[in-house]
């Protein structure tokens, strides 16, 4: 029996590796479409990017990990049934129960890495990135110009556009427009120089050049010629928002009486529960009758997987607004569906105590 612990462990393992992994490259492309949009927009460095996607990734392990275990149980004890190994199992004396010792082991590995991971990394990764976004965006705002490229500022109120840059700072053939109200101010110039880069208030002294001013519509024009022109530009306060609570350290959560607080500690302890219950109920889900294909039961196991996480959250919702008590909580989710993968486990394999029987005495297997 110990040969076939070992060779389902390996048979579980390999599987769950192989799922997971196609899960998370799965998702990293997603993930990584919608960093790059991100990046685009807000002018992110290639290190900003690969910064984003990681911790992104870390940030929903949570997710992939139940799912890919869930998955990956029911494809190998499918194939077992499929290839008729589980009925030689069977012949032998190998239940569908015994089948659940290796799978037990495996998920208590995953849980606890998942209680690691949920309570832990995945909040300190949210802020991570929610610290490298806003650093960011505050050098994409701050940077300074560049040659031959428009530049928008003090969001998009200001457009300043330079042919040339010196290695002293000064730019050369300077092109400005700005909105003021209903007022369009735009400056031409052939030289300017930037002070204030990096800074919430700049000022471009322009040398040289003429001002246009006017509202957009009407004949009403103003042309002033200057030798020096100030112009102030005051960027808007990037502000950070608000303290996401998907990052608050664990026992923070556990200190507060909050409802939001208390939804989001059991959605984080809700991660390792749904780990467990979802690999006690793929073992019966696998069961194949004979002559089914191997995938036969994959649509049943993703229809019990997404209303499983369905009722979670709508739980985690109810606790939020206080629908339902916090001492209810998700806990009654997982009790039920934990309840229904025993019945279905016991209903497959029913122990000898259920039927009533009692075991037969060594004289008798003798």
């Amino acid at each position: 029996m110990l040969i076939l612990n070992r060779y389902l462990f390996r048979e579980l393992t390999v599987h769950f590796v192989t799922v997971t992994g196609v899960l998370v490259v799965i998702y990293s492309s997603f993930l990584f479409a919608k960093v790059l949009l991100q990046a685009a927009n807000n002018q992110f460095s290639q290190n900003v990017v690969l910064s984003l996607l990681g911790l992104a990734s870390l940030q929903n392990l949570t997710q992939l990990v139940p799912i890919g275990l869930f998955l990956a149980i029911v494809l190998a004890i499918g194939r077992l049934y499929h290839d008729s190994e589980m009925a030689a199992m069977q012949a032998c004396g190998f239940g569908i129960r015994r089948v659940c010792r290796p799978v037990v082991l495996l998920t208590v590995v995953v849980v606890a890495g998942l209680i690691w991971m949920a309570f832990w990394v995945s909040p300190s990764a949210v802020q991570q990135a929610h610290d490298v976004r806003m650093q960011a965006l505050r050098e994409a705002r701050f940077a300074s110009l560049e040659p031959q490229r428009f530049r928008t500022l003090a969001g998009g109120d200001v457009v300043f556009y330079a042919e040339r840059i010196d290695t002293d700072g000064m730019l050369y053939n300077v092109f400005v427009q700005r909105r003021i109200g209903d007022k369009v101010e735009v400056v031409v110039a052939q030289r300017a120089e930037q002070r204030g880069a990096g800074e919430a208030q700049q000022t471009f002294i322009l040398y040289n050049g003429e001002r246009y001013e006017g509202v957009p519509g009407r004949n009403e024009f103003r042309i002033v010629r200057f030798g020096e022109h100030g112009l102030p530009v005051k960027l808007p306060a990037l502000e950070a928002s608000g303290a996401r609570i998907d990052a608050k350290p664990t026992m923070a959560l556990l200190q507060s009486a909050a409802p939001a607080d208390s939804a989001e500690f059991q959605k984080r302890l809700s991660a390792p529960l749904m780990t467990f219950v979802l690999a006690i109920l793929a073992v019966p889900l696998a069961r194949l009758r004979p002559r089914q294909g191997r995938y036969a039961n994959m649509g049943i196991a993703l229809l019990a997987f997404f209303l499983y996480v369905l009722l979670t959250r709508l739980a985690g919702v109810w606790v939020e607004r206080q629908t339902i008590p916090s001492a209810l909580g998700v806990w009654w989710v997982h009790a039920g569906v934990f309840g229904i993968a025993l019945w279905l486990l016991f209903k497959q394999d029913p122990p000898e105590w259920l039927l009533g029987k009692a075991a037969p005495s060594k004289a008798g297997r003798a």
